[in-house]
């Protein structure tokens, strides 16, 4: 029961520290959550920009083109009217007309900067359009990238509430489980407490019983009324006493252990509360032989409250109890001697085995690690 408890207080530590680990996912994935929405907001706003501004392009580059197809009408009209007058409006007959060599060179020279204006002009035009539409062009790539981008981020946050609703499952899992965990320690903890008063008011009874045997035996009435006084029983036990304290210290262990799960005296426990540990806990492999520590007698064969064996051996004025036993090996009443086998210690179902020994002298516990050597 002990190295039980051992166990569910190590898996109930790591149950809280995992719920910890979670709270700590769970807030810094909501960190995460709120930045990945203030980037969205973000792109949103961008897009919103980039909308503003490719309609104020698009309105420029209409303007533009209307400007264009201005000049292109005009330009054709001018085209066609220098044309349709090309043989009225020769320019060498224009040239020679004139008043004096310096209107005539006048005349050429506007005619060939008009010329070279208009070509100007229309290759400005058609350079500034070309610039609008790929200003144009660039804009709708940038809104197809952020589109891209906020597809994503929203992906992004849906794959974070995903994982959040996740982590919240496995809050609630690891919580359920702290909670069965500290359900169970302190079931152990109880049956712990109910092993202990059956032990204790086994020995009271043993005590009452030998009080009366006692009493019974040191008195009786004799031919005559005359009483006689006879103490063979008494006078045995009381060397027995004397012989089991004469060897304190001295004692072999009960069991060959790994090593010592619960010493002996009072401790705290994850339930909330204390406990007194009124003997000596020990971790065995599995199938250890239990042996008797002095000789005695068998007093009480009993069942311990988690379904195991437990044997209390007297010694006169001492007694010895053996619990969570797998098997029992002797029977009330049986005479047993130092080192006899008395069983062999229960094996959990993990493969560990916790034994568990006392000595009281009378109703007084004792540290069993006074008395073994």
């Amino acid at each position: 029961m002990e190295q039980e408890l051992k166990k569910l207080n190590t898996q109930l530590a790591k149950a809280k520290k995992n719920t910890k680990s979670d709270k700590k996912q769970l807030q810094l994935i909501e960190q995460k959550i709120n930045q990945r929405t203030k980037l969205i907001n973000n792109i949103n706003g961008q897009m919103n920009l980039l909308n503003i501004k490719m309609a104020l392009t698009r309105d420029s580059i209409a303007l533009m083109q209307t400007k264009v197809d201005s000049l292109k009408t005009e330009y054709a009209k001018v085209v066609r009217t220098t044309y349709g007058e090309r043989y009225r409006l020769d320019p060498l007959v224009l040239l020679l007309d004139t008043k004096s060599y310096n209107y005539a060179y006048l005349r050429m020279k506007y005619f060939r900067d008009y010329s070279r204006y208009r070509k100007r002009q229309a290759s400005y035009i058609k350079q500034k359009e070309q610039e609008l539409t790929d200003a144009g062009i660039d804009l709708m790539r940038q809104q197809q990238e952020k589109s891209t981008l906020l597809a994503q981020e929203k992906k992004q946050k849906d794959e974070l509430a995903r994982e959040q609703k996740q982590k919240e499952q496995s809050l609630k899992k690891t919580r359920q489980q702290e909670k069965s965990l500290q359900q169970q320690i302190a079931q152990k903890e109880k049956q712990k407490r109910q092993l202990q008063q059956q032990i204790q008011r086994i020995i009271n009874e043993e005590i009452a019983k030998a009080n009366k045997s006692k009493g019974a035996a040191s008195s009786s009435t004799g031919k005559g009324g005359a009483t006689t006084t006879s103490k063979p029983a008494s006078a045995a036990e009381t060397a027995l006493s004397n012989d089991f304290a004469s060897n304190k210290g001295r004692f072999s262990w009960p069991v060959y252990y790994t090593k010592v799960s619960r010493e002996y005296g009072r401790y705290s426990h994850e339930s909330g509360g204390q406990n007194m540990n009124y003997g000596i806990d020990l971790v065995c492999k599995s199938g250890t032989t239990v042996q008797c520590i002095f000789n005695g007698t068998v007093s009480r064969v009993f069942t311990c409250p988690n379904g195991t064996k437990g044997i209390i051996v007297r010694h006169g004025d001492y007694m010895t109890v053996y619990a969570n036993l797998g098997s029992v090996a002797v029977s009330e009443g049986a005479k047993v001697s130092t080192k006899q086998n008395l069983g062999t210690v229960y094996t959990n179902s993990d493969g560990t085995a916790d034994f568990s020994f006392q000595i009281w002298k009378g109703t007084a516990s004792q540290n069993p690690r006074s008395w073994l050597r």
